[in-house]
């Protein structure tokens, strides 16, 4: 194929793709001879102010610092001599000239700004030398933002290793006395621990641990040992223990102290019956239910039984998101459940919401991945959940739990909306005195 005139093997060739959006970042320079062009119509000198014109709204404007060539999604702009190009970039960088120019694009998949409609773009031009004393503050005040953004990034990871030590400590004591001078340590700094949404949830993970582990509540010696609750007795003597449990608990598989079944497979050519709504797994979220889209499948009469629901089963999801729980709080009757959803229904010696909480600290913590199957898309197969070793503590203590974690889980969702409306304040008070500035 033939060359573009005029062009050598160490032409700068500048890509749409080379320049990051937003920070207008050179991410590479590549030469011709390593990524040639078929034209070389777009041709910059060092000076010129590089536009991308497709998708403006990616906000891609820089300065050459030498020539080259550019494709056809930019657009090379020089001003004339009294233009700094600095001053230029700084204009077409503006949230006013990136609004203009988004709004008159033109194609849907591919949008850009047309020649014409980037001819009648009013630029407010300032004297020649105060053109270049706003660069230079402009390029004062963002280096200032950079090294604020640096120190900022610094200190919240300091501050995420803090939370981190300080919240492990909690896992670790080996006594009530130790427990309580660790919770101390943490209360005494609460309102400086946990001040960002990543530390709130790591808190509530450490409650979950500390849930399953017996640390949350004292035991009672007069709670029936929880060996009782057992359907048939288990040798989990030689079991791959987790973690130590109080001696009242007992680590026990699901298949001796539940019911579990998965739901009906979805097949409308052999389904018959009467039509009726479903759960698939995308409408169990983690404690709660999302019917905001619920699919209906024939079910004939003597299946509606088998496949019911009840107050109190747990509903957990097989695949896509293997191990994602609720319990079924009967909003809605006359509902059943896909294949892609196992059924628990426990007995009367265990909790449900305790099951629940056992399974979200077991996939924070990434011992319910050991359960499942596949490598690129995972089950949690019947098998795999009728094996799942759970702490189960006595029925009474279950209950404590279960009040304890709901009461420390509101806390922790109240300090979140606390940390959201603050944040909203502060961006208000700041958007205030840009405005007050700029006025």
């Amino acid at each position: 194929k033939a060359e573009p005139e005029d062009v050598d093997e160490d032409t700068w060739v500048l890509d749409l793709e080379d320049v990051e959006k937003e920070s207008s970042k050179l991410l590479q320079k590549t030469r011709y001879a390593e990524k040639p062009f078929q034209s070389s119509k777009n041709r910059f000198a060092k000076g010129d102010v590089i536009y991308g014109k497709l998708r403006p709204y990616l906000d891609k404007v820089i300065v050459a610092d030498e020539g080259g060539v550019c494709t056809t999604e930019m657009i090379p702009l020089r001003g004339y001599a009294d233009i700094s190009p600095f001053y230029l970039r700084l204009v077409m960088k503006t949230p006013h000239f990136i609004k203009y120019a988004d709004d008159s694009t033109h194609g849907m998949n591919l949008p850009r700004l047309g020649t014409d409609r980037a001819r009648m773009a009013l630029f407010p031009i300032a004297p020649y030398n105060e053109q270049h004393r706003i660069v230079a503050k402009v390029d004062e005040l963002m280096a200032l933002c950079d090294q604020l953004e640096q120190q900022q990034t610094h200190s919240i990871e300091a501050h995420q290793t803090l939370v981190e030590t300080l919240l492990g400590t909690l896992t670790r004591v080996a006594s009530q006395q130790e427990l309580t001078e660790a919770w101390t340590r943490i209360a005494n700094h609460f309102d400086t621990l946990f001040i960002t949404d990543h530390s709130i949830d790591q808190l509530k993970q450490t409650i979950l641990q500390l849930a399953v582990m017996g640390k949350l509540v004292p035991q009672d010696p007069n709670d029936e040992p929880a060996c009782e609750l057992l359907s048939r007795k288990q040798d989990s003597a030689e079991e791959n223990i987790p973690f130590r449990i109080p001696e009242s608990w007992v680590w026990a598989r699901v298949d001796g102290f539940a019911q579990t079944r998965l739901g009906k497979m979805l097949d409308k050519a052999k389904n018959k019956g009467t039509p009726v709504r479903y759960l698939r797994n995308v409408n169990v979220r983690w404690f709660d239910f999302d019917l905001s889209d619920v699919k209906e499948m024939r079910f004939e009469d003597s299946e509606l039984e088998e496949f019911s629901l009840r107050r109190g089963d747990v509903l957990i999801c097989e695949g896509g998101y293997p191990g994602r729980a609720a319990v079924w709080d009967e909003r809605e009757s006359n509902i059943y459940f896909q294949k892609a959803i196992h059924r628990v229904r426990f007995q009367n010696g265990v909790n449900p919401n305790y099951f629940v909480y056992v399974l979200r600290e077991s996939a924070d913590s990434g011992r319910l991945n050991s359960y499942f199957t596949g490598a690129g898309i995972q089950h949690f197969t019947g098998k795999g959940l009728a094996s799942f070793l759970v702490p189960l503590p006595p029925l009474p203590e279950q209950h404590r739990i279960v009040a304890k974690v709901d009461e420390l889980m509101a806390l922790c969702d109240a300090l979140k909306a606390r940390l959201a409306d603050a944040k909203t304040t502060q961006i208000h008070l700041a958007d205030a005195i840009v405005e007050q500035a700029v006025a």
